[in-house]
């Protein structure tokens, strides 16, 4: 006998469902990217230009905060794969008293709200005198792209075998040779997926960043200001667009390389 494995009717209405209401804002803010219409939010749009392209390329704040926000993705990506892969290294290869407290610590800034992180961030910054510049935005960036990447390390160096790091060093290689000929070929998948969600969270990243930028504005900030003070409402689409690309293709690319990542060489039963 063969089972029905064929999806239900009302449950594919409800997925269906469910897909427009979590798309249909991210299409409006594409379709207002090409408005005619400068002001205001009018459906349908009185007409359609590429207009505003054009203008938001020759808006000096747009490049400037757009430098910012890929600067600071960049650096606290890169910081990022350093610190999560050795916490992951040490957590998952090895024994030692307080381990699965660190695990929960390292783990902690994701799980806590935005805000409680950027006051916190401010308050040790000020206490300090630390002043406000890149370098606290990436700081404060840091604190949750570590998790993602350390959350995939971790992940993947588990279901790494140790047999194979052990007969690397038998065979008389050292620990950077064992690390870039063994252990590297088998987590590089999870750490450039790793890296690439923390580069997209990075980039599209606005509570933290508030407490922690100063006076500086990233994309995501310079977007909150634009919409507050209203100036050419379809620049503001345009460049949304611009960060929805950003960050949806890195989340993509991601997935399918951990898809593809499941299975390691050796990997433990």
């Amino acid at each position: 006998m063969h089972s029905d494995t064929r999806t239900p009717l009302p449950l594919k209405i409800a997925a269906i469902g469910g897909l427009v209401f979590l798309l249909a804002p991210i299409a409006l803010i594409f379709v207002y990217a090409f408005t005619t219409e400068e002001k205001s939010f009018q459906w349908p749009p009185p007409g359609l230009t590429l207009k505003w392209f054009g203008v938001t390329m020759g808006r000096a704040d747009v490049w400037e905060a757009l430098f910012l926000s890929l600067r600071v993705a960049a650096i606290s990506t890169a910081i990022a794969l350093v610190l999560g892969t050795m916490t992951a290294a040490a957590v998952a290869r090895t024994r030692f008293f307080g381990r699965e407290t660190i695990s929960l610590l390292v783990i902690l800034p994701i799980a806590l709200p935005g805000i409680i992180t950027g006051i916190s961030l401010r308050s040790a910054f000020s206490l300090l005198d630390i002043p406000f510049s890149t370098w606290t935005i990436v700081l404060g960036h840091a604190t949750f792209c570590i998790v993602v990447v350390y959350n995939n390390a971790v992940a993947r160096f588990r279901r790494t075998s140790g047999a194979l790091i052990e007969a690397a060093m038998d065979l008389g290689a050292d620990g950077l040779q064992t690390f870039r000929l063994v252990i590297l070929p088998n987590i590089g998948t999870a750490l450039l997926a790793g890296g690439m969600l923390a580069f997209a969270l990075s980039f599209d990243e606005v509570i933290v960043t508030t407490f922690t930028a100063g006076n500086q504005s990233t994309l995501p900030i310079w977007m909150l200001e634009e919409l507050i003070r209203p100036r050419q409402r379809p620049v503001t689409n345009v460049v949304a667009m611009l960060v929805v690309l950003v960050t949806v293709f890195p989340i993509l690319a991601a997935y399918w390389l951990t898809k593809e990542g499941e299975h390691t060489e050796g990997a433990e039963k």
